[in-house]
């Protein structure tokens, strides 16, 4: 059936739309029916002509569309529009046209989206064809880039935007990528300037899609673009403050911890920055509490400037910086305060001029705009103040920067502060372990000494490893190298202790075996005192497991006696000879119980080096301790350790060489255990140096034991002290005679003082006391005591040994090495 020609109640012909129509007379009859109705309701028009409209209705549903019958008998949601008609013939007519309500929403929809692109989006939208030329822009009235014109059509964004705000090669460059690739870029950020902003720089968000025609042919550009400055710059900020955050702090040093502050702040935040302190923090001491009164400093701890700023800081570090220093000073009233303080250029010269010109002059000379002072402050104290200064960049600073500011200083505050306590916590600790070590080895005849202490990594300087060079009578000299457990100041005082009692054990001259046995009675002590911890092992702190070597060397006899307790055994360089260690039965740590020490004799020549160390020389966390032993004695292999030609016996001579060369070879750069090595060159007492006589236990002898005293003397230019030698000699020869029995021999020692001596058949041991008037006797041992510097009792196998040691007259020893140095 053909549809008839309609016009519209106006008189013009009407419009079909979409072909989904029905046309009705004036009683309601379907007299035409369209093709697209036909799909929608699946009946043809010989189906329906003649049938009443209403037959189709189904119901009305909830959105307020008609529903019709489809020819399935299933409903059909419709939105259905009615038109008055007449027809050519003058008969009244309605057109009904109807919309399927899901292409309805897909239109409404499609309109929305473009509507809101091109009239309500946030985003800049440009339309280009494949020639790169404009073809359409959003809303120009709210485009930020500033260059929107309907004159744009047809040109290239070359041809439009001005050249120095956006690098055009750029972009026309991700133009035809695009356009070659056909795969949209997606939020590349392009960085410009804008027309009235031209000395800041912005950042955009673009995405560049490809537009493609039905077919698939790619026929346009579309790009979205969205200012991001805002969202860069926080992200900027953000970066800034994490790099601060690893920068900043990485040594224990209140200067390095104030230049990483100025090196991260310049030149991504400021064109200039410079940190002052006050004085007590800047030499490590505690900062002030409260209020910062006027007359405390302010000291210049760092600062750095961008190139082309001044060529010399107008403070020097360590100076004080007088307009920060000054009575009211800016600096004090921040500082009082905790707030930053956010200056103009103007306003900075106002403040500087009255108290320093020149760097008023100098403020004024490089522009600058904008001065930001943000105080430094830990723990409720201050620290100091940072201060950054921008005069190359035209914007100052903002808000947002003041914030950041304030995080980059409080950073750099915590980080300062800590290496404030630490400065002082280390020198604590350094004069803690200067007072608890040799703070100078003993100038002995007997051998040459250099020691080295290396703390762990990351202690500060305190540990349990000790040396120790103690003279003992007789001109015999005892060496000592211990290692008490743990780290920190429990670790020290132990080893303090023990070194103490070392020290006083030595003056018993008890041999190495003996003085380890006393010294393992002594820890039990120690462990008595600090209790055990809950495994019945001792506490914390305490000096059970304290490893220790005990060596005494005679240098008339050239005997060295060695004995260990659980510490690695020393090693001997001879001379001419390949160094070894030395063997020796290792005992148990002391304090531990087990199996009785022993001690080994070894007879050594002038010149052997022996070294004594600790556990943490050959240990290390790349090898275990056997291989650190085995390449001990290589290291020292390796090493010069005679002494230089031609030069006299002096402390060091190539020792110092030869230590740091071993140390060198074995340890890692940082140590993970406390190191002690104390390496030693041994040398024989010359002949004419020393002298001995047998004597009768006779009452005679005494006269005969003074003349070969003062004989001796002489020989050896020692004449000024032949009166006290004579008594020295005379009242412990007597004591021998009257109280002790044979053999008895005198001898006298020419080492770094004189030394007389007396031995005896018997342990009876002698005692000093204070004669009455009406005693005859018993001032012997009294006026031995006055007359001698030293002197005591040394026991021995079968017998003992009193001895008294007297000093030199002045000069004696000084001329004696010259003339050594010359032979």
């Amino acid at each position: 059936m053909q549809d008839p020609v309609f016009h519209d109640a106006s008189g013009g012909p009407a419009e079909p739309g979409d072909e989904t129509y029905a046309l009705l007379d004036a009683r309601g009859v379907v007299i035409g029916w369209g093709p697209g109705a036909e799909r929608l309701l699946g009946y043809t028009a010989r189906e329906v002509h003649g049938r009443r409209g209403a037959d189709l209705l189904l119901a009305r549903s909830d959105t307020g569309h008609t529903v019709l019958r489809h020819r399935s008998g299933r409903g059909v949601e419709v939105a259905l529009h009615a038109r008055p008609m007449v027809s050519t013939a003058g008969d009244r007519q309605w057109l009904i046209q109807a919309t399927d309500t899901d292409a309805t929403r897909r239109r409404e929809l499609s309109e929305a989206l473009i509507r809101g692109l091109f009239t309500e989006s946030p985003f800049l939208i440009d339309v280009f064809d494949t020639q790169l030329r404009f073809i359409a822009q959003n809303d120009a009235l709210r485009r930020g880039a500033g260059f929107a014109n309907e004159e744009f059509v047809g040109r290239t964004m070359s041809e439009v935007a001005p050249p120095d705000l956006l690098d055009m090669a750029a972009l026309e460059a991700r133009q035809r990528h695009v356009l070659e690739t056909g795969e949209a870029l997606v939020h590349t950020e392009v960085r410009g300037l804008l027309r009235g902003d031209s000395d800041r720089q912005h950042v955009w968000s673009e995405s560049i899609l490809p537009l493609r025609s039905s077919s698939g042919e790619l026929i346009a550009l579309a790009h979205a673009v969205t200012d991001v400055t805002e969202r860069v710059r926080a992200r900027e900020r953000l970066a800034l403050v994490n790099d601060a955050s690893t920068r900043i702090g990485t040594t224990l040093d209140v200067l390095h911890t104030a230049r990483e502050l100025v090196a991260v702040a310049v030149p991504e935040f400021a064109d200039h920055a410079y940190v002052n302190l006050l004085a007590p923090v800047f030499s490590g001491e505690e900062p002030v509490a409260g209020p910062v009164g006027e007359a405390v400093a302010l000291l210049r701890a760092a600062t750095s400037a961008v190139p082309g700023g001044p060529a010399e800081p107008a403070v020097a570090t360590g100076d004080t910086d007088p307009f920060a220093s000054g009575p009211g000073s800016l600096f004090t009233r921040a500082t009082a305060g905790g707030e930053p303080q956010l200056l103009s250029g103007e306003e900075l010269i106002a403040e500087v001029a009255p108290v320093d010109p020149r760097q008023a002059e100098l403020v004024r000379a490089y522009g600058v705009h904008s001065w930001l002072l943000v105080p430094m402050s830990a723990r409720g104290a201050a620290l100091g103040a940072a201060v950054f200064v921008r005069y190359e960049r035209a914007h100052g600073f903002e808000p947002d920067d003041v914030l950041l500011a304030e995080e980059l200083a409080a950073r750099a505050a915590v980080c300062i502060d800590n290496a404030s306590r630490y400065t002082r916590e280390r020198t604590a600790a350094l004069a803690l372990r200067r007072s608890l070590l040799p703070q100078r080895l003993p100038v002995l005849g007997a051998l040459e000494a250099v020691t080295r202490y290396l703390p762990a990594h990351g202690q500060a300087e305190l540990g349990g490893a000790w040396y120790d060079v103690i003279p003992l009578s007789g001109a015999r000299v005892a060496l000592v190298v211990g290692d008490a457990r743990g780290h920190g100041l429990n670790a020290a005082v132990t080893m303090g202790r023990l070194r103490t009692a070392v020290r006083t054990l030595a003056d018993l001259d008890l041999s190495p075996d003996e003085l380890l046995s006393y010294m393992d009675d002594q820890i039990h002590r120690f462990v008595d005192e600090h209790g055990q911890d809950g495994d019945g092992g001792p506490r914390p702190g305490g000096a059970a497991g304290t490893t220790c070597v005990y060596a005494v060397f005679d240098p008339i006899s050239r005997q060295c006696t060695v004995a260990c307790a659980g510490h690695p055994a020393p090693v001997l360089a001879p001379v001419g000879g390949v160094p070894a260690i030395v063997a020796l039965p290792t005992g148990p740590p002391l304090g531990l119980g087990g199996s009785p020490f022993e001690s080994v004799e070894l007879t050594l020549d002038d010149g052997d080096v022996l070294v004594l160390y600790t556990h943490g020389l050959v240990a290390a966390p790349d090898r275990d301790v056997d291989l650190g032993l085995e390449r001990l004695p290589e290291a020292l292999s390796g090493v010069a350790l005679a002494p230089p030609t031609g030069v006299g016996r002096t402390p060091g001579n190539g020792l110092d060489e030869a230590c740091d060369a071993v140390i060198g070879r074995l340890l890692p750069v940082l140590p993970q255990n406390d190191v002690a090595v104390l390496m030693v060159r041994l040398h024989e007492l010359a002949a004419g140096h020393h002298v001995t006589w047998d004597l009768p236990a006779e009452p005679e002898v005494v006269g005969r034991a003074r003349r070969l005293a003062t004989r001796q003397l002489a020989a050896w230019g020692l004449e000024e002290l032949e009166f006290t030698t004579e008594l020295v000699v005379s009242e412990l020869v007597t004591n021998a005679i009257r109280y002790g029995s044979e053999p008895i021999q005198l001898r006298m020692i020419r080492d770094r003082e004189l030394i007389c001596e007396v031995s005896d058949g018997s342990s009876t041991s002698p005692h000093v006391r204070r004669a009455e008037e009406t005693d005859e006797g018993g001032r012997g041992l009294f006026m031995v005591a006055q007359l001698a510097q030293l002197w005591g009792t040394r026991y021995h196998a079968r017998g003992k040994t009193i001895w008294a040691e007297q000093p030199f007259p002045e000069g004696f020893l000084e001329a004696a090495d010259a003339a050594a140095a010359r032979v």
